[in-house]
């Protein structure tokens, strides 16, 4: 890694690394969507006890990870969530699995206005035999429908 001031504006500093085997420097903008969004969701769930907010808030935080870094991004949120209250909404079956019920609230739009309901762990017992939370949204069998299904 190779940390220096800009030439042409030394408040701010750029980070590159040099790869192994290689003797090209890279920067952020070397970097995919989805590298970069996981570096910054690393620096905010893992940040020192003493910097983490009261609350963390996050929409849809596996955009554009790969499916393999959903399970470290969940680590991470749970990581995080032993010392603040964590909140996150998501579409991705994939990260809904890895969730109790009873850590899910499902948002639904009702008469113009938008309900939140607990998942109730007891109910889906049977469901969870066979299939995954995720499966279960898919399947539409817990909640969140669209207006028009």
């Amino acid at each position: 890694f190779h940390l220096e001031p800009l030439r042409l504006n030394p408040e701010k500093i750029k980070l590159e690394w040099l790869h192994t085997k290689s003797e090209n420097y890279f920067d952020a903008s070397s970097l995919s969507d989805g590298t970069l969004r996981f570096i910054c969701l690393a620096v905010l769930f893992l940040q020192p006890k003493e910097h983490l907010p009261s609350v963390i808030l996050v929409d849809e935080p596996e955009l554009g990870l790969h499916p393999s870094a959903i399970h470290l991004l969940y680590s991470m949120i749970r990581s995080a969530s032993t010392n603040v209250q964590v909140i996150i909404s998501t579409q991705s079956p994939i990260l809904l699995d890895y969730f109790d019920p009873s850590e899910v609230l499902v948002a639904e739009q009702t008469d113009g206005s938008t309900k939140l309901s607990r998942l109730d762990p007891q109910s889906l017992k049977e469901w969870l035999d066979d299939y995954s939370l995720g499966e279960l949204w898919e399947k539409n069998l817990i909640g969140g429908k669209p207006n028009n299904a």
